[in-house]
């Protein structure tokens, strides 16, 4: 099992933020926590999932909910997806409802 990590960065009213290995059942709930507050007066969101090798359905309920947030109050942008979660973007029809990038 990979260690997950990720990073937050704001700059005015876009925030970005980079998930390196598995956005999965361990690691969505402290990036669920981590991304609460910092949502507030966001207009541009940029997940960035370059580094990540897998996504599981907690990860895309995350995405989901944070897709839903960002819809209201700005745009979302998930970049980096590699061959496999992009995969399974498309399977999921996530790569309908997410912005690809």
């Amino acid at each position: 099992m990979a260690d997950t990590s990720f990073s937050i960065t704001r700059d005015g009213d876009r925030l970005d933020v980079s998930v390196e290995g598995n956005l999965d059942a361990q690691a969505s709930p402290g990036l669920e926590r981590a991304l609460e507050d910092e949502l507030d007066d966001v207009a541009e969101l940029v997940v960035d999932l370059e580094k990540v090798a897998y996504v599981s359905s907690m990860g895309l309920r995350l995405l989901l909910a944070v897709q839903k947030r960002m819809f209201k109050q700005g745009s979302m942008v998930v970049r980096g997806a590699n061959g496999d979660v992009r995969e399974l973007f498309e399977a999921t029809g996530f790569s309908e409802i997410l912005t690809l990038a």
